[in-house]
């Protein structure tokens, strides 16, 4: 028997390791494979992108927060991987009724570890579980701080959105010795506007390539209007958790900020 329970409090107990999994989570599809679970995994989202083959391997099961209940059926999952966030709460609900589902809900590189380690006790891949996550911690050592700059991180436009402190995206800015412009902890994505960017005055504005997919056109633009330096930073490598944190290090310092 094996038991644990998950980032949102729910208890999950299973007979078996699992041999037929879903993942709903890009990011945490990302960190199944990594964990060696190849013919494991039978059914990702359309929005699972690593590894790459995948997305003709596995079943897709629709997007993040439009699934395909029908077809997570005809899979027979004997585990479902979830997030708070990234998934529906009705969804969530739906598929507890007649699956084993564990919810992650991660806003710390800390909660990040947790997840790691709460699916490598599920899976039986304790040890894999652990020798990522220690690469992580390593490779964390070795990050230049950029003690003296402020970021404002666009994730939309139209209305344009920023992340707030209350998101995984800070603990990475924070990580790095960025200061959030954003200093309160009310809103987690705030609205604002070009005009609210100049007034606020960061010492750079990050463009991330998700969810809204920022191009060097909207640099440009952005950067004309507020007259304030912006870069266009890949999303994944702020604002996905697992095991795509062991690339972080090294994509700091190809950014080269200085």
């Amino acid at each position: 028997m094996i038991s644990i329970v998950d980032q949102i409090g729910h208890h999950i107990e299973l007979n078996h390791t699992p041999r037929r999994i879903v993942s709903l989570v890009p990011s945490q599809t990302e960190y199944l494979y990594d964990l060696g679970l190849r013919t494991e995994v039978v059914g990702i989202t359309k929005f699972c992108i690593h590894p790459e083959h995948w997305k003709k391997d596995k079943a897709i099961i629709g997007g993040t927060k439009n699934i395909h209940h029908n077809k997570i059926a005809q899979l027979k999952p004997d585990l479902i991987i979830a997030n708070k966030e990234e998934n529906t709460k009705e969804d969530i609900l739906k598929l507890k009724e007649d699956y084993p589902v564990y919810t992650s809900n991660i806003f710390t590189i800390e909660e990040s570890f947790k997840m790691m380690d709460d699916l490598g006790e599920l899976l039986n891949k304790q040890h894999e579980a652990s020798a990522l996550i220690e690469k992580i911690q390593y490779s964390f050592q070795s990050i230049k701080k950029y003690r003296n700059k402020t970021v404002a991180y666009l994730i939309w436009q139209k209305p344009f959105m920023l992340a707030g402190r209350q998101t995984f995206i800070q603990s990475m800015l924070t990580l790095s010795g960025f200061r959030n412009i954003l200093t309160s902890n009310e809103a987690r994505y705030p609205e604002v506007t070009l005009e609210d960017l100049r007034l606020l005055n960061p010492s750079l504005i990050f463009l991330s390539s998700e969810p809204f997919p920022f191009k060097q056109k909207h640099l440009a633009e952005i950067e004309k209007q507020t007259q304030i330096k912006t870069v266009l930073v890949n999303g994944e490598m702020f604002s996905w958790y697992g095991s795509r944190m062991r690339k972080f290090a090294d994509y700091l310092r190809e950014l080269n900020l200085e």
